[in-house]
């Protein structure tokens, strides 16, 4: 199989990565482009990949798998600079936030399977959530390809399109919730009398111990929340006052917030994108 990765930043160098380790493909069979030579050359030296700066189109022609790696607004522009060498038998892959497949068909101008994915920032250690939708001309087929790419740095989830925003909100900004956690809980134990080391570890631990243990387990959160405390606990205390603060009711405003928000981005990404078309 080959592929290739238009635009090798952060997140498409992090997918380029995961496929790479997880044995997906082989790095003979991976071309890349970057906006510098610098960055390009960082790509062949670590993976061992073919990379350019620039070159789209050559990337592209002969690729089984083409994934757009590029801001949302560029997107359109990438995939008109390349619709001369894409043909059916391809998979487009966009890692574009809220930019609709619709949009890339129309600049592709070609019938073909494309996929919409939104991974977050833990692909960078292969932890990451992967939300992936796509368009009528994918078959089951194409479906496991493209899961497959994925599997390497994350866990895949397929929904319609109308809920990437969702997916967006929940998993695409998560970390950035997780993150405030994790500086929370060592903050109290620094204040508690914990150096700052000991805290940061101990916390960073016990997320990552507790997310894992709920994969591993398949208990409901309640379930596994209610197997720590212990009445007239220090848990049962604590948790008393997380709710007396609305932890879960902060928390689900806030995806609902930031949902309404990609939507909105959305409405606004179109309109750039319209407005381009007249420029």
């Amino acid at each position: 199989m080959k592929i290739a990765v238009l635009g090798a930043g952060n997140m498409g160098s992090a997918l380029l990565g995961g496929i790479l380790r997880a044995g997906v493909v082989q790095a003979a069979e991976v071309r890349a482009t970057t906006k510098s030579e610098a960055r390009a050359a960082g790509l062949r030296e670590r993976w061992g990949v073919a990379a350019s700066a620039g070159g789209n189109s050559a990337a592209a022609a002969g690729a089984e798998v083409v994934v757009l790696a590029v801001k949302p607004g560029t997107v359109p522009k990438v995939v008109r600079e390349i619709r001369d060498v894409l043909h059916e038998e391809q998979i487009l892959i966009s890692l574009a936030a809220a930019l609709p497949i619709s949009v890339i068909e129309d600049a592709a101008a070609c019938r073909m399977p494309v996929f919409r994915a939104m991974p977050n920032i833990p692909v960078v250690v292969e932890e990451g959530a992967i939300g992936i939708c796509h368009n009528s001309m994918a078959t089951g087929a194409h479906r496991e390809l493209v899961e497959s790419l994925f599997r390497g740095v994350g866990v895949t989830a397929f929904v319609e399109e109308e809920q990437m925003d969702a997916v967006t909100a929940l998993s695409g900004s998560g970390p950035a919730y997780i993150y405030m956690v994790i500086e929370a809980m060592a903050a109290a134990g620094v204040k508690m009398g914990l150096s700052r080391e000991v805290s940061m570890r101990l916390s960073e631990q016990t997320v990552l111990g507790a997310a894992k243990h709920a994969r591993a387990s398949g208990l409901h959160p309640a379930i596994l929340r209610d197997q720590v405390i212990t009445p007239g606990g220090t848990t049962i205390a604590a948790i008393h006052e997380l709710e007396r603060h609305g932890l879960r009711s902060m928390l689900i405003s806030a995806i609902e917030t930031a949902t309404i928000h990609a939507g909105k981005r959305t409405d606004v990404l179109l309109a750039e994108i319209e407005k381009q078309k007249h420029t």
